[in-house]
């Protein structure tokens, strides 16, 4: 119905839309209408109204041809009109059919309204039924809360006695003495376990006594006279016990690291002591301290005194130094040298000393070293002796903190009572040993050995002993530079004229340097320095001026280069073995050497190709300036110079090969020499070939008696050297 009264509505519109375009059409251009009109009902409107607007009307006309079905009705041509009218006498009839409808059913609505009227007397007998079933819920629900309010008072009071009954019982437990405490106590031995449980459990009821009477308990007067004889009695056994164990430390050829286990399994004793009897605790200590602080220091001072017995009786002394001649001591009344000083400078083996297998290896045994007269250096002793103490002193310290219940600064200060006095005698002999030291390489090893050993100690958890290492250092590197700065001093004041006889072989004071140097520079390597660097940087700077003042005294430029590279070959192929390829010496004696080859090359080329060199330099320097014209007027010197070279190379170059095999004693460096210097010379007379390529000498008859330059390097070949 509604779709049906929205369609009569547009078709109104529509109708009075359609009669004014009608009206339009009929009137003409000057508004004289003909034929038939039908009049246009304009209903309630006003144009003579302030209120109407064209706007408005356009804006509702557009709407209603929005319209599909106003669209539709458009499209397909319908009457408005007609179609208006038609409209509206379905909507009567629809209406009149409607009210037949209700006429019919008016029985059926009466019946529902009947039903319903019961349905509704129905409901509210129910709801007067739910309202009596809700005050009876509420008054249960009164009943059901009284009854968990006393159920929860029961349970509180429950709780309460149940609690009362607890430390009521634990007050009694903690009180009673049992049989079995007092007869282990009185009667067991302190080495069996029911005598270890029984303390325990006397220990934990004198503390709960203890407590009890800090809260005023009258039951702990009953049991305190019986504990006070149990405690008595316990703290008798105990400290008889204990002092029996620290007195067989000192019996002779002890091992005191058994006793030390046997009391470390009854640390509760003096645990017990120190919480029922201090002036017993303290002086169990007390003893404990003196009787371990006498057998560390006599067992250190007589291990040290016969380790020294085991020491190379040929050390290095004050006039050991790199700088002194071979020939310094020949005196009549000096004693005969039974070594090589060069031995003082080199590490050899010795460097084994600071490996990971050595390091921890057992100690030295002297006695055993005297049967099978073997010797040491002093480096060994140090590291067998300080090993041995790290070891002990790792052991005693954490024996220390477990037994005596000591942690922190006041573990330090009981290891320092117990070991401060073998650690003083410790420093004394090496301070006193160091003062009349010149081995700067033992001194060396030692630094390292101490910090090596100084991180094992750290990973083993024992900071006790990092003031002994710092001391111990601390009398170390002063040494170690004061020797390193002798051998620089001595090398600086030494007067290359008292060398006796000069040759060009590498010199004893530079392998001197190079052992020695390489020995520093690899054991650096493992934990680097950068003061130990700076002290190898001064002695290598007084070593290449010392070479150089040696080169000096020969008179020729090409023996003083010789000199020069095989001093240099010499220091750099020693370093090479134990120091890293970058390391700072490696890359400077490498570059010196390149440079003096170099130089010596040429040098060597001068004599026989000297023409050709200073020709082909001129030559280039002409062309490069442009002026190549000037080339003209040196036929002569170039034919000379291509006749000259042909006839004499090849006896050159045998002359040059036997001459470099003479002066290098390394083989090696003299190969590379060679082919060096064949290299250059090929080198050279390639730019000499190029020379001659130019105009101004290309129509030089001598340039058919060049040789070629493959043939030429297939002849030196023939020369190369085979050492």
């Amino acid at each position: 119905m509604a779709a049906a009264a929205t369609m009569a509505a547009a078709a109104r519109e529509l109708v009075l839309r359609a009669g004014a375009s009608d009206m339009e059409e009929e009137e003409g251009p000057l508004g004289a209408g003909s034929g038939l009109q039908e009049p246009l009902q304009l209903g309630e409107l006003d144009i003579t109204s302030d209120e109407f607007i064209l706007d408005e009307v356009d804006v509702h006309i557009q709407a209603n041809l929005e319209d599909e079905l106003v669209k539709e009705a458009l499209k397909t041509g319908v009457d408005l009109r007609h179609y208006s009218k038609q409209v509206e006498l379905e909507l009567q009839q629809i209406e009149q059919k409607s009210i037949r409808d209700y006429i019919q059913e008016s029985e059926n609505i009466a019946s529902l309204h009947n039903q319903i009227t019961a349905c509704d007397a129905v409901l509210e007998r129910m709801e007067q039924m739910l309202g009596a079933f809700q005050s009876d819920l509420s008054s249960i629900s009164c009943e059901i809360r009284t009854l968990q309010e006393q159920s929860g008072a029961m349970n509180i009071r429950l709780r309460n006695r149940q609690a009362v009954r607890g430390k009521l019982g634990e007050l009694v437990d903690g009180l009673v003495v049992p049989s079995a405490l007092v007869t282990a106590i009185l009667e067991a031995p302190v080495t069996e376990p029911r005598f270890l449980e029984q303390l325990q459990e006397l220990d934990a009821k004198a503390a709960a006594v203890r407590e009890q009477e800090a809260r005023g308990t009258a039951a702990c007067a009953d049991v305190r006279g019986v504990l006070d004889r149990l405690r008595v009695k316990a703290v008798t056994k105990i400290r008889e016990f204990i002092l029996q164990k620290i007195y067989s430390f000192r019996k002779p050829m002890t091992n005191y690291q058994i006793p030390q286990t046997a009391l470390l399994k009854y640390r509760f004793f003096y645990q017990f002591l120190l919480g029922n009897e201090r002036a017993t605790a303290k002086e169990v200590r007390d003893e404990y301290v003196e009787t371990l602080s006498k057998i560390y220091l006599s067992y250190y001072r007589s291990y040290v005194g016969r380790l020294m017995k085991v020491q190379y009786e040929e050390v290095a002394e004050k006039d050991d130094l790199m700088g002194v001649e071979d020939t310094a001591k020949k005196g009549f009344f000096s004693k005969p040298s039974l070594r090589s000083r060069n031995t003082i400078f080199t590490l050899g083996t010795r460097g084994a000393v600071i490996s990971p297998a050595e390091l921890e290896a057992p100690i030295l045994v002297p006695h055993t070293a005297q049967r099978g007269e073997q010797r040491y250096p002093f480096e060994a002793l140090f590291r067998s002796q300080h090993y041995a103490l790290l070891d002990n002193s790792c052991r005693e310290y954490l024996f220390i903190c477990e037994f005596f219940v000591v942690s922190g600064p006041a573990a330090h200060d009981l290891f320092h009572a117990v070991m401060g006095r073998t650690l003083s005698m410790t420093l004394k002999h090496l301070e006193s040993y160091l003062a009349d030291c010149y081995d700067a390489i033992a001194v060396f090893l030692c630094i390292h050995i101490v910090l090596r050993f100084r991180n094992i100690a750290a990973k083993r958890d024992v900071p006790a002993l990092d003031r002994y290492w710092e001391q111990v250092l601390a009398l170390l590197w002063p040494r170690f530079e004061l020797i390193l700065e002798m051998n620089v001093q001595s090398v600086r004041s030494t007067d290359p004229q008292r060398l006796g006889g000069l040759d060009t072989r590498p010199h004893y004071i530079t392998r001197r340097y190079a052992e020695f140097s390489s020995a520093l520079v690899s054991i650096n390597q493992t934990i680097p320095n950068e003061r130990t660097l700076q002290l190898l940087g001064q002695l290598q700077v007084e070593v290449e001026n010392f070479v150089l003042r040696v080169a000096a005294e020969f008179s020729s430029r090409k023996e003083q280069l010789v000199f020069l590279i095989n001093n240099y070959d010499m220091m750099l192929g020693v370093l090479m073995e134990r120091a890293a390829d970058d390391s700072k010496e490696v890359e400077s004696f490498q570059q010196l050497l390149n440079a003096r080859t170099q130089e010596f090359i040429e040098e060597l080329l001068s004599p026989p190709f000297g023409g050709l060199v200073a020709f082909v330099k001129e030559a280039e320097a002409l062309i490069e300036r442009g002026q190549a014209e000037r080339l003209r007027g040196e036929e002569a010197r170039v034919t000379q110079l291509i006749r000259g070279f042909g006839s004499s190379w090849k006896a050159s170059v045998e002359s040059l090969s036997q001459d470099v095999m003479r002066s290098f004693t390394n083989f090696r460096n003299g190969t590379s020499i060679i082919q060096g210097a064949l290299t250059q010379l090929i080198q050279l007379y390639h730019r000499f070939h190029r020379v001659l390529s130019q105009p101004q000498l290309r129509a030089l008859p001598a340039r058919a008696e060049l040789i070629n330059i493959h043939h030429l390097m297939v002849e030196l070949k023939k020369h190369k050297p085979n050492f």
